[in-house]
C-alpha cells in the first residue's frame, strides 16, 4: 500500500498543477456542466455534437481548448479519487484482519476527496464564485499534505538521539505551516479573483498603494451571475495582492528563521538537510513570485509557483512530523 500512497502523491501534485494550468489559461468554464462537457463524458468534436452543445449552452459556445484543459484535469482528479478509495479498502481490510496500521486517516482522505469533488462541482455551478474556487485549491493541499502525513505514518522510521532542542522546536513547525497555508490562501485568493496583476511594480504595489487600500471590499463577494474574470474593482484587487506580497514577506521572514534556527540546534545530519531543503525550495518560490510580476505572469512560471508552493507545504510537514516523532 507505500507505494499506492507514494504513486497517489505525485498524481495529486499533477492534478494540482493541471487545476493552476486550467485557472490560468481561463478554462475553468471550459465545460458549462458537471461532470461531463456538453452532456458527454469526452468535449464535443464533431460539428453535430458541436452544434448541439451550442444550442443546449447558447451562453458558452465550445472553445475545445479550454473545454479538453479542463476535463482532463477531472479525468485525473477522478484518477486521484479512484486511488484514494482503494488505499481505504486496503487499509479497511487490513484493520478487520488484524494487522496495525493507520484506519483514521485513510478514512479522512476519503472523505476530503468527496468532498473535494463536491468543490470542483461548485466551482463550475457556481460560474466560478472566489469563495469556492479557493476552498477547492486549498483543498488539494489538503489532500497531497494528508497523503504525504499518510506515506511517512507508513514509513518505521524514528530517529533517535538527545536532541531534544529540536524536538522543542515542532510547535515553531507547526506555527510555519499555519503561516504557509494562510499564505497559500492569500494566493488562492488572489488568483480566484484575477488580481494577480493588480500590482506591476516591487516590492509591494505601483503608486500610493497604501492609500488605495479597501480591505472591506477585498475580502467580499459580490453578487454576481458570473464571477469569470473577476467582478471586484482596481482598487480591490490590488488590496488582495498587497496582501499577498505582504504574506509572502512575513512568511519568507519566518521560515528562513526556523531554518536557520533548526539548522543550529540540530545534531542529526536529517534534520539540518530538511533544514537546507526548506530554504531551497523558499528561495525558488520567491524567485517564480518575482517572476510573476516581472515578466506579466508568464503561463509556465505561475503554474510552477503552484507546484513549488505545495512542494514547501510538504517539506514543513515532514520537518514538523520528524520532530514531533523524535526521542
Amino acid at each position: 500500500m507505500k507505494n499506492l500512497v507514494l504513486a497517489s502523491i505525485f498524481l495529486a501534485l499533477f492534478v494540482i498543477v493541471l487545476g493552476a494550468y486550467t485557472r490560468l489559461t481561463d478554462a475553468g468554464l471550459g465545460c458549462p456542466d458537471w461532470p461531463g462537457c456538453y452532456g458527454t463524458l469526452l468535449v464535443p468534436q464533431t460539428e453535430e455534437l458541436v452544434e448541439k452543445a451550442n444550442q443546449a449552452f447558447p451562453e458558452r459556445p465550445v472553445e475545445a481548448e479550454k473545454a479538453w484543459n479542463e476535463m482532463i484535469h477531472r479525468y485525473f482528479a477522478a484518477g486521484l479519487g479512484f486511488f484514494i478509495l482503494i488505499i481505504f479498502i486496503a487499509s479497511l481490510v487490513k484493520k478487520l484482519r488484524g494487522a496495525n496500521g493507520p484506519i483514521k486517516l485513510p478514512f479522512a482522505l476519503l472523505l476530503l476527496v468527496c468532498f473535494q469533488g463536491a468543490l470542483g462541482m461548485w466551482t463550475v455551478t457556481l460560474n466560478l464564485l472566489p469563495v469556492v474556487v479557493m476552498a477547492h485549491l486549498l483543498g488539494g493541499f489538503t489532500v497531497i499534505s494528508c497523503l504525504f502525513l499518510l506515506y511517512l505514518r507508513l514509513t518505521p522510521y524514528r530517529i533517535p538521539g538527545g536532541d531534544s532542542q529540536v524536538r522543542q522546536l515542532a510547535k515553531f513547525g507547526s506555527i510555519g505551516i499555519v503561516i504557509l497555508v494562510w499564505q497559500i490562501a492569500l494566493g488562492g485568493w488572489t488568483s480566484a479573483n484575477y488580481a494577480s496583476l493588480a500590482c506591476t511594480e516591487l516590492p509591494i504595489c505601483e503608486g500610493n498603494w497604501f492609500s488605495n487600500l479597501d480591505i472591506a471590499g477585498a475580502f467580499s463577494v459580490p453578487a454576481a451571475e458570473n464571477y469569470e474574470f473577476g467582478v471586484h474593482d482596481y482598487e480591490e484587487r490590488a488590496t488582495m495582492h498587497v496582501f499577498h506580497r505582504i504574506g509572502a514577506i512575513i512568511t519568507f521572514i519566518y521560515l528562513c528563521w526556523f531554518a536557520v534556527l533548526l539548522y543550529q540546534r540540530s545534531s542529526s545530519g536529517l534534520m539540518k538537510r530538511l533544514a537546507v531543503t526548506m530554504t531551497l525550495v523558499l528561495g525558488l518560490q520567491v524567485i517564480l513570485g518575482v517572476s510573476n510580476v516581472v515578466y506579466s505572469l508568464p503561463l509556465v512560471v505561475a503554474t510552477m509557483h503552484n507546484a513549488v508552493a505545495a512542494c514547501l507545504l510538504l517539506v514543513m510537514v515532514m520537518i514538523t512530523y520528524t520532530m514531533y516523532r523524535k526521542y
